[in-house]
């Protein structure tokens, strides 16, 4: 009776011969579970191909000073000439061939809109599914290159673009995206960056291993792989970095990409694009397609190989694709990943405790670098009242009254122009609103020109009332808007901060360590990058990652290990050296007497029972 409760009677039926016959080949017991490694086999060989590196250390790129009759500085000058001296015309390379067709497109110089650098052309749907096809077929055989190979190419491509390409992309950096010289020498270190650290966070995850708790019965293997089909990289114009980190991150991990660059960097992408291909990165791997952006986010997400799509750009777009993508789910071989950084409303706010000499000039460089157009840039400011008159506001405008706004070639130049005509309408839309909104007061600037170039002054204006949209939506321009506190409000404003504000960066100025704590924790969940008594743009790959979540984008980070991940599809073996050949668990006490039963003169009588139990009928 007790060993029936435990073991049902139909243990007993022939369902045992399978495991008994494979034991029994091997002279075993019917229920061993283990077998001994010497009896079964020799030292067991490397079926599974997996590669180990040495970690290295990362060391960020030196920034080039540029100082007077310094190499670099005729170096630069020597590229600007030259590119001004001639129209480089772009073509659509896809599988290596370049197409130029009529190049009736310009890139022009967005502070010298009369002056143009490069001729290139759109992609049509047909050249668009071409390139979708050629990155397909690519990423099968690329996916199969070892990690160490892609990595030697990529350690050659950062030297490469730290040298030979280094003045070729900044110049043209400088010209058609309208950098000042050092925001372009920024910019260029921060590619470099990205093509050498990528890799070594790359060594860093091919070392990992699952857990191998018994490595003399088996040995598990993750095995990093690309995605199956292409990825669209659709790269913004303001970060010629960003936009080679866009295409090339996800060919690194063993994928094929379009990059589609925005209009007005198609020169320095194509630099960066050269420089690549000069490594080696194998044709097809990463098809350069400027295109209508209408046209391309149709073509690309109208394709069942849709992979993934890499982005960075307004969070109105990023909406726009992820609701094209859902819309066409069904029809998808895969899930497409959608990795996406948008802007947000950054912002800096000072506790009374705050040094206002640092306060004023990290604002001024966060809210005007770049004419206030990075992702990063500072749009907000939240003084307390006891501050703002006695420490902050006269600095604040008499810095921002001397800054310098002219031709980006200009070394003393703090800003150049906004970078197309539809920013410029953009800003001079707010600028007018401004104006004409009787609860903000333009403390400084206001005026804009397009008479040469797209330009806008550095304008600070005290907005009273923090349910405005200029207190909640990114500006990206050269307007900074203060809000002046009653030092009572100051946790009240806060929280209000935190259900209007979600920001990308924003940055925090106290010498309250007991604030500085709670500050950290109010602005958890709506700050991406949190800095403290510092400017909230400048961040620097693997020292800073970068992205945030809620409406300002995915929150991948790049600039991290963790952003790689997003371009792995990884797959996990198993390799047992141990045969398996048991049917039935230790617990189950199955009698040896099982082995004795004549299995070929047995009979189950399904129909003469007396009860739910099968019995064994002998004919004899």
């Amino acid at each position: 009776m007790a060993h029936g409760i435990v073991l049902n009677k139909r243990s007993a039926l022939l369902r045992l011969e399978a495991s008994t016959k494979l034991a029994l080949s091997f002279n075993l017991p019917a229920f061993a579970r283990c077998f001994s490694i010497s009896s079964l086999r020799n030292c067991p060989v490397e079926n599974i191909i997996t590669e180990h590196f040495n970690m290295l250390p990362i060391q960020n790129e030196r920034m080039l000073q540029y100082k007077a009759g310094s190499d670099e500085r005729n170096q630069v000058k020597a590229e600007l000439k030259a590119i001004l001296n001639k129209i480089e015309p772009v073509p659509i390379v896809i599988n290596g061939k370049e197409i130029f067709k009529k190049c009736e497109l310009a890139q022009i110089i967005p502070y010298n809109i009369e002056h143009f650098i490069a001729r290139y052309s759109h992609a049509n749907r047909e050249l668009i599914d071409r390139a979708i096809s050629s990155a397909t077929q690519a990423q099968q055989k690329w996916d199969k290159t070892t990690l160490r190979e892609r990595m030697a190419i990529w350690e050659k491509a950062a030297n490469l673009i730290a040298t030979k390409y280094r003045f070729k992309i900044v110049a043209a950096t400088m010209l058609g995206q309208g950098k000042t010289l050092c925001q372009a020498e920024m910019d260029l270190v921060e590619l470099v960056d990205f093509m050498r650290i990528n890799p070594i966070f790359l060594r860093d995850l091919a070392n990992y291993e699952p857990v191998n708790g018994q490595p003399e019965s088996c040995r598990n293997h993750m095995v990093l792989r690309g995605l199956s089909g292409f990825v669209a990289a659709i790269s913004p114009f303001n970060y010629t970095s960003i936009a080679g980190n866009l295409a090339y991150t996800p060919a690194l991990m063993g994928n094929a990409v379009l990059w589609k660059p925005s209009d007005s960097a198609v020169l320095s992408n194509w630099y960066v694009f050269q420089a690549m291909r000069e490594a080696g990165v194998p044709e097809g791997v990463v098809n350069f397609v400027p295109a209508e952006p209408t046209i391309f986010s149709t073509a690309i997400t109208c394709n069942p190989d849709l992979a993934g799509i890499h982005f960075t750009g307004t969070s109105a777009v990023l909406k726009l694709l992820w609701k094209m993508v859902g819309q066409r789910i069904d029809t998808y071989k895969n899930y497409p990943r959608l990795v996406g950084d948008c802007g947000g409303k950054n912002f800096h706010f000072l506790h009374p405790s705050a040094n206002p000499e640092v306060a004023v000039a990290c604002t001024v460089r966060a809210a005007f670098e770049y004419a206030g157009q990075k992702c990063s840039s500072c749009s907000m400011l939240y003084v307390p009242e006891s501050l703002w008159k006695t420490k902050i506001e006269k600095p604040l405008l008499r810095i921002t009254k001397r800054l310098f706004v002219s031709d980006a070639t200009y070394c003393d130049c703090f800003y150049s122009a906004l970078i197309d005509r539809k920013a410029y309408h953009r800003l001079f839309t707010y600028l007018k609103y401004i104006h004409n909104n009787s609860e903000c007061k333009m403390l400084i600037g206001g005026t804009c020109s397009k008479g040469r170039g797209y330009y806008v002054d550095p304008t600070i204006v005290l907005v009273e009332n923090l349910d405005d949209f200029l207190c909640k939506e990114e500006l990206l321009g050269p307007i900074l808007c203060v809000y002046v506190y009653q030092d009572e409000n100051l946790y009240r404003i806060m929280d209000k901060i935190t259900e209007v504000n979600h920001a990308l960066t924003a940055s925090i100025f106290a010498q309250d360590n007991q604030f500085i704590r709670k500050a950290c924790e109010i602005f958890k969940s709506n700050v991406g990058n949190l800095n403290i008594n510092d400017k909230c743009t400048g961040l620097m790959v693997g020292q800073q990652p970068f992205g945030a979540g809620q409406l300002t984008g995915s929150n991948e980070k790049l600039g991290s290990p963790q952003y790689l991940l997003r371009w792995t599809s990884p797959q996990v073996i198993k390799e047992s050296f141990v045969p398996h050949v048991n049917v039935y668990y230790p617990y189950m006490e199955i009698s040896d007497n099982i082995l004795n039963i004549n299995k070929e003169t047995t009979d189950v009588d399904y129909n003469n029972s007396d009860s739910d139990d099968y019995y064994i009928k002998n004919p004899e």
